[in-house]
């Protein structure tokens, strides 16, 4: 039954909103299967713009999407990484994939926050909360992301420069918020650096433009989750409640 009334505008909320808290995916891919006609409510195609309460009948591709339980935590996991395994869900080649290991979940799916190459390792973080991974990786919430880098060869104190100031790539300059000297033997040497962005291949792209090779790249935090030392690669581990509202608590304070 279709909702009216000032009381019911009162508490109706933004469609795509909805099916995103719902875990089906981010406002903005929810905002795209609107314009293309996939979701109705009350049996009428849904427009940008609709608003819903939870009197309203809402389907995605005849599918009954349900109402997101009020202060209902969203679930957050969070994975090691290792070498070797790709952050998709198919991979044409037949590699193994991340979502292989996650824990089955019934009328939601897990979401990753965020993506590692096949050849980088460390922390992967997976969210039932459309919004959640939105914010995290969200050009415009700027959360920071660190990585471990071991480089052959080193770093001119230029080239440190040059990672802090910006590098012209081929999408736009990008920059490194902080670079720190790990030190390393030989013709290995490891930096540790931290980026307010997560484009493809960004790290490896950037010292790539100064000349050197990235042999290994392991992330270690993203915003305030950081990769537990004890968490070994290739496993899981399930951040607790008040993790979670501590994790959407900062979020909200980082986008408003």
């Amino acid at each position: 039954m279709k909702s009216t009334g000032k009381s019911a505008a009162a508490n109706s909320q933004k469609l795509h909103k909805v099916l995103a808290q719902s875990g089906l995916g981010s406002r903005r891919a929810m905002e795209q299967w609107i314009r293309d006609g996939r979701v109705t409510v009350n049996g009428i195609v849904a427009g940008i713009g609709t608003r819903v309460t939870p009197r309203d009948l809402v389907r995605v591709d005849k599918h009954e999407v349900r109402w997101p339980a009020p202060r209902r935590l969203p679930r957050v996991l969070i994975y090691h990484k290792p070498e070797g395994e790709i952050a998709s869900r198919d991979d044409p080649q037949g590699r193994p994939t991340v979502f292989a290991k996650l824990p089955r979940l019934r009328g939601a799916k897990w979401l990753a926050v965020g993506r590692l190459d096949y050849n980088t390792c460390g922390l992967l973080i997976f969210t039932t909360s459309g919004e959640l991974a939105n914010r995290m990786m969200h050009p415009s919430f700027a959360v920071e992301r660190e990585y471990a880098v071991r480089t052959l060869g080193r770093l001119s104190p230029e080239q440190v420069a040059k990672l802090k100031s910006g590098i012209m790539l081929d999408d736009g300059i990008a920059r490194c918020s902080a670079v720190e000297d790990e030190g390393g033997e030989g013709a290995n040497h490891w930096y540790r650096i931290v980026l307010a962005e997560g484009r493809n291949r960004v790290v490896r792209r950037m010292f790539e433009a100064l000349g050197l090779t990235v042999s290994r790249l392991l992330r270690v935090r993203f915003g305030i989750i950081s990769l537990p030392p004890r968490l070994k690669r290739g496993q899981l581990n399930e951040l607790a409640p008040e993790e979670v509202a501590r994790l959407m608590e900062w979020l909200k304070l980082k986008g408003d």
